[in-house]
């Protein structure tokens, strides 16, 4: 069993089937197959040397190696000499074919047994361009030593005389080297590729198109077809690049019969078969390494698209982190509070008599907060599942006083003053309301913390708001506290990094994320009178309305 049979098994059944048969039976069915093609191509040739200008049975040995292995080398030896000897029946003497056979074998045989080395590492899938250049460099040097060698021994032999050498190397070397870069490209595609082409209407008119385009060029005067034959270009750079090499190797065996069978039926001489077939070997290498381009282009693309989800998936999981960290961070303040506002209201409770003001006032303020911790949960989750920020034109002036009210409890408890300051005709903001507000209510609950720990008493937090040169909104919170230690301001904004020794470290790096979010940046400075912490958010900005006549 070769080493190919597990892969074609998994591809498909026809492949399976061929690649399950014994070495033998392949090895006698690539025999046939070589005699078939020899047979079928043997026109307009130069007699009395029998050599043809189109020999595809040389592209079949090469994949047959290139596909099963180096053990299939020796059939390249068999199936020249039979088919020259009985197939053919050319009426050289019977050395003269036993040394073609050899000559032939020995310079393909060696040529795959190169491709097919380790270290040249040749890829048999032709997907990369680089192994493409290799198979047709190979063929161009291997075909041209069977040239020379097999039209030296002709003459040699004195089956052609000696002025008929050059010719006849240049007929078997277009022969031969047509038949790999034609049949060989498109045998290896087939048998190795796992996506085939699908047939569809632009198929069915690229086949039409060829089909024309052999009638126009044949159709012409004798004169001008070969300066025609460029005609060819268009369907087979179209096949090219709309579907790669999958698509240029079927459409130049397809070509490559046309032309064949165009040629014998417009009864054109040898020395034309081999002009057209020179201008075909340039048609296929051109072809196959657009196709090539674009495979490669296309590989790149599906990597980029692999890598692009790759990160998203990278990113998804990091964002997951983050909210969870996020969620435990935003979800401890308002528990906080709600404890604070329950225990105010068991005391109030507990007073003789009791003072259900203040209870009813603390159990409304835990409401408040439990009604926030829930809206907290609820756009955290909107957020994971749907990627999105609620992005709506807000009141600048309005989130900074409701996350100042949120903050009213604890800023009051550590006797800490907080004082607004907004801009006149401040326009309208584009952002998450809730996320701003958390983000101006974490900013302003640190700096009362960072004032009340430093024991100053006459602590005070100025929150600020104003329209840059940018057009956007600036909003900074400024306090009188003792600022950021040098060593933290460096990475102030860097997740778990606190100097409270109950904090999660997160509240800064997740408002520079909701900063960020919205386009802007969050700056921490250190002033001689206390810390500022300031971001930016974008202006709304009003549709104009359009005049209708």
């Amino acid at each position: 069993m070769h080493e190919w049979s597990q892969e074609a098994s998994a591809r498909n059944l026809p492949v399976a089937f061929l690649f399950s048969r014994p070495p033998v039976v392949i090895g006698l069915g690539y025999v046939a197959a070589y005699a078939f093609l020899d047979w079928v191509s043997f026109i307009n040739p130069i007699a009395p040397a029998g050599v043809t200008p189109w020999n595809p049975a040389t592209g079949l040995s090469f994949a047959l190696v290139l596909l099963l292995g180096r053990a299939y080398i020796p059939w390249l030896f068999v199936a020249p000499l039979i088919v020259s000897m009985v197939v053919l029946g050319l009426e050289h003497p019977a050395w003269t074919h036993l040394l073609g056979a050899v000559i032939v074998g020995m310079a393909y045989g060696a040529a795959t047994f190169l491709l097919t080395s380790p270290r040249l590492q040749f890829d048999r899938t032709l997907s990369a361009k680089r192994s493409l250049l290799l198979l047709i460099a190979v063929a161009a040097v291997s075909t041209g030593i069977v040239a020379l060698s097999y039209a030296g021994l002709l003459a040699f032999s004195g089956v052609i005389t000696q002025a008929d050498v050059a010719m006849t190397m240049v007929h078997q070397w277009v022969g031969d080297m047509i038949g790999i870069t034609v049949v060989t490209p498109f045998l290896l595609i087939l048998f190795t590729r796992r996506r085939m082409l699908v047939p569809s209407l632009e198929l069915a008119a690229l086949v039409l198109v060829l089909a024309l385009t052999l009638a126009a060029v044949f159709g012409l005067s004798d004169t001008f077809r070969v300066k025609h034959f460029y005609l060819f270009f268009l369907p087979v750079m179209w096949l090219a690049v709309r579907f790669g090499l999958e698509g240029v190797t079927g459409g130049l065996v397809l070509t490559q019969i046309g032309l064949m069978a165009a040629m014998q039926y417009a009864d054109v001489d040898a020395g034309e078969v081999t002009a057209y077939q020179a201008l075909m070997i340039v048609l296929a290498l051109t072809g196959l390494t657009i196709g090539a381009v674009v495979n490669e282009q296309l590989r790149t693309q599906a990597q980029l698209r692999r890598n692009q989800e790759a990160l998203e998936r990278a990113a998804r999981l990091d964002s997951m982190g983050a909210f969870a960290a996020a969620l435990a961070h935003e979800i401890n303040q308002p528990l906080t509070a709600i404890a604070n506002y329950a225990r105010l209201a068991k005391m109030a409770v507990e007073k003789q008599p009791a003072d259900t003001e203040t209870a009813r006032t603390a159990a409304a303020h835990a409401v408040a907060q439990v009604d926030r911790a829930a809206e907290v949960v609820r756009r955290l989750r909107d957020f994971i599942q749907l990627g999105r920020n609620e992005m709506v034109p807000q009141s600048c002036a309005e989130l900074i006083r409701e996350a100042v009210a949120h903050c009213r409890l604890e800023t009051q408890t550590h006797q800490v003053e907080v004082e607004t300051r907004i801009a006149r005709g401040l326009p309208l903001v584009v952002c998450d309301g809730l996320q701003i507000q958390q983000v101006l209510i974490n900013l302003i609950r640190n700096a009362a913390d960072s004032i009340f720990s430093s024991g100053r008493p006459d602590g005070r937090i100025l929150v600020e708001a104003e329209v840059t040169e940018t057009n956007r909104v600036s909003i900074k919170v400024r306090d009188n506290g003792p600022g950021f230690d040098p060593e933290i301001l460096a990475r102030a904004l860097t997740p778990f990094t606190t100097t409270k020794q109950e904090g999660l470290g997160l509240g800064l790096a997740l408002a520079r994320s909701m900063a960020e979010t919205h386009g802007g940046q969050l700056v921490v400075e250190s002033t001689g009178a206390g810390a500022a912490v300031s971001f930016t958010l974008p202006a709304y900005v009003a549709p104009t309305a359009s005049l209708q006549d």
